[in-house]
């Protein structure tokens, strides 16, 4: 059975950084630890960051290349940002959902292994065959 998962304006408080209800812990795990993680921490930080560069390009009375080279810096510095700090932001969203520190990280380097030894050349030909 698959994690229920929030609706869009729950999905929406969650980027933003507010706490989700306890039934939805198990997908909190599930989009921090997947493979898609960072991906996922990415389009969390864009909704986090869409409301600056929003008012970026439109309320700022300047010419509109230097509006638009204004947002694409501050995007590229918000998202450098937010990659710097990713693994710290998504253990507190796991923490946030009631798992104990550290969660996310072993369940990642957990997956890691797994992934490795599944992609290993001896799992999948068999450890006497060098062909």
């Amino acid at each position: 059975m698959r994690a229920q998962r929030p609706n869009p304006v729950q999905w929406v408080w969650y980027a933003l950084g507010g706490g989700l209800p306890r039934r939805l812990s198990p997908w909190v795990l599930a989009d921090t630890t997947g493979r898609t993680w960072v991906w996922r921490h990415l389009a969390r930080a864009l909704v986090q960051l869409f409301p600056a560069l929003l008012l970026c390009v439109v309320a700022v009375p300047v010419p509109l290349p230097y509006r638009l080279s204004a947002a694409v810096g501050g995007l590229l510095l918000g998202l450098s940002l937010s990659l710097a700090y990713a693994v710290e932001t998504t253990e507190h969203r796991v923490v946030k959902a009631g798992y104990p520190p550290g969660t996310s990280a072993r369940v990642r380097a957990e997956r890691a292994e797994r992934d490795r030894v599944e992609r290993s050349p001896y799992r999948r030909d068999g450890a006497g065959s060098f062909d």
